[in-house]
């Protein structure tokens, strides 16, 4: 596993490569991954491996496909937050009974979702879910919104790193 992109919480900084970007991080700032719990608002801390892109049909547009697993999401397509439910932390279909999260939102955010390896092997009930690097979504003043424990970067960014993202990569968060 390579390091190939680094998020730097404290400067709010993304690096790949030679270029340095601005990154939004969690509301409540970052922990120690064992700290981790679902719901505070936290970015863990740590290495975690870039498994795969979920992709929204009519709002990306690919000139080639991506060089990691990838496909495109549908209306039903959900991901697991609920720490009752035996699918915590994995994706599911809607409707589900359990806690989730929509992975088509009305906001453009989860447009482009890289699905990072942070609680998923096994996932842990309660230790963080859905921890992704995805769009940010700018406020009323057009700066981008804290997420929900994610990393997140401007769309044109993410359209720019999203072909350079191979098999094997790692996001460091420190």
């Amino acid at each position: 596993m390579t390091v190939a992109v680094r998020v730097d919480t404290g400067a709010r900084t993304l690096t790949f490569g030679d270029t340095a970007i601005p990154c939004a991080i969690g509301k409540g700032g970052a922990c120690e991954a064992s700290a981790k719990k679902e719901g505070d608002g936290c970015t863990p801390l740590g290495i975690w491996p870039i498994r795969s892109a979920l992709l929204r049909p009519g709002r990306v547009r690919l000139q080639t496909s991506p060089h990691i697993p990838w496909r495109w999401t549908r209306e039903c397509d959900g991901w697991s937050d609920g720490v009752d439910d035996p699918a915590y932390n994995r994706p599911v279909l809607l409707p589900r009974s359990f806690s989730h999260e929509r992975l088509q939102r009305d906001d453009a955010a989860y447009d482009i979702v890289i699905v990072l390896g942070h609680n998923d092997v096994p996932p842990v009930p309660g230790m963080g879910s859905a921890i992704f690097w995805h769009i940010w979504v700018p406020d009323a003043h057009d700066l981008p919104k804290a997420t929900e424990g994610c990393v997140a970067i401007a769309r044109n960014e993410m359209d720019r790193l999203l072909p350079l993202l191979h098999q094997g990569m790692a996001m460091e968060i420190i």
